[in-house]
């Protein structure tokens, strides 16, 4: 928890109580490990009938929670800027601390002896807090698009899937997107293009997790319009109504539930204990070689 004031606000009435709500929120997705973006806080209070759900509510909602935070009364943890992250250079104090480190990041690759590849793609940045410690997980690599994918990002992608499979195996994308006129779109494109990068030498299967239709039956979203300025508008009303859902709008856990279990399905579980057994050996190795180091700089010597 980290609540600290620059400014001294003295909330009252509908602020106070929206306030008391948001940090109600918080502490249930930090008890289960999880960061919220402004954003997926705005759709949990809406789908507690908090607020409603209009562009007008959600920019009040962030002019208070930004003074909320300055004031001391929301953790300053607790809503993270997925897209405005500074790029440091990694610094090291010492040889031995760059050892260590190794060791504790050393890690096999876990897919090349699965009966599949599996990659998984967000349509969002903001949803790649939800599914970062998921993918670190199950050592799945995660592609965040922001919309449709550039043609460069699309290409290295298709050499990542061929690489991975000369062997043959299935490719599996889970994708992770709204359910709009453009989302749905989103994933036929994937598809389409990386079948057409990869000359169809990948056995391709590009799965959408979420948000579907049924998941908007099971958990009651907050919707917004559909924007009939899509060109795509006609035929998603057609078959899915006349409004859309932002995959923000699950909560957090049922997401990370959803893509989880979309993981653990197809794992062969023998040959994956074998390769985290392996990798246990090979880390033992490393901090014996840091161990004997650290002996000989703190003047050990050899034994």
């Amino acid at each position: 928890m980290s609540k600290e004031a620059y400014i001294s606000v003295d909330f009252r009435g509908e602020s106070r109580s929206l306030l008391t709500d948001c940090n109600d929120i918080i502490a249930l997705y930090q008890g289960q490990g999880l960061r919220l973006t402004l954003r997926q806080l705005y759709y949990q209070l809406v789908s507690r009938n908090i607020i409603p759900n209009q562009e007008r509510a959600y920019k009040k909602l962030g002019g208070l929670v930004s003074q909320g935070r300055l004031a001391g009364v929301i953790d300053w943890e607790a809503i993270e800027d997925r897209i405005r992250v500074p790029q440091r250079v990694t610094e090291w104090d010492s040889p031995l601390a760059i050892m260590q480190a190794v060791v504790s990041q050393y890690r096999l690759p876990r897919w090349p002896t699965q009966p599949r590849y599996v990659e998984l793609w967000v349509e969002k940045d903001a949803l790649s807090g939800v599914l970062l410690p998921i993918s670190r997980q199950y050592h799945v690599t995660l592609m965040t698009n922001r919309g449709y994918s550039s043609q460069s990002a699309m290409k290295e992608s298709a050499e990542r899937l061929e690489n991975a499979c000369l062997d043959g195996r299935e490719a599996t994308i889970f994708y992770v997107g709204d359910l709009d006129p453009s989302g749905e779109d989103m994933v036929r494109d994937v598809e389409d293009r990386l079948r057409l990068l990869t000359r169809d030498r990948v056995s391709l299967a590009v799965i959408k997790l979420a948000i579907t239709f049924s998941q908007v039956q099971q958990y009651n979203p907050p919707p917004n319009p559909t924007k009939l300025t899509d060109s795509r508008a006609k035929g998603f009303i057609a078959k899915y109504g006349a409004s859309s859902y932002e995959a923000d709008a699950l909560p957090p856990d049922v997401l990370a539930g959803i893509v989880r279990g979309a993981i653990e399905k197809g794992i062969d579980t023998l040959a994956w204990e074998k390769v985290v057994k392996a990798e246990e050996r090979d880390k033992a190795l490393l901090q014996e070689a840091t161990d004997e180091v650290m002996r000989r700089r703190n003047g050990g010597g050899a034994q």
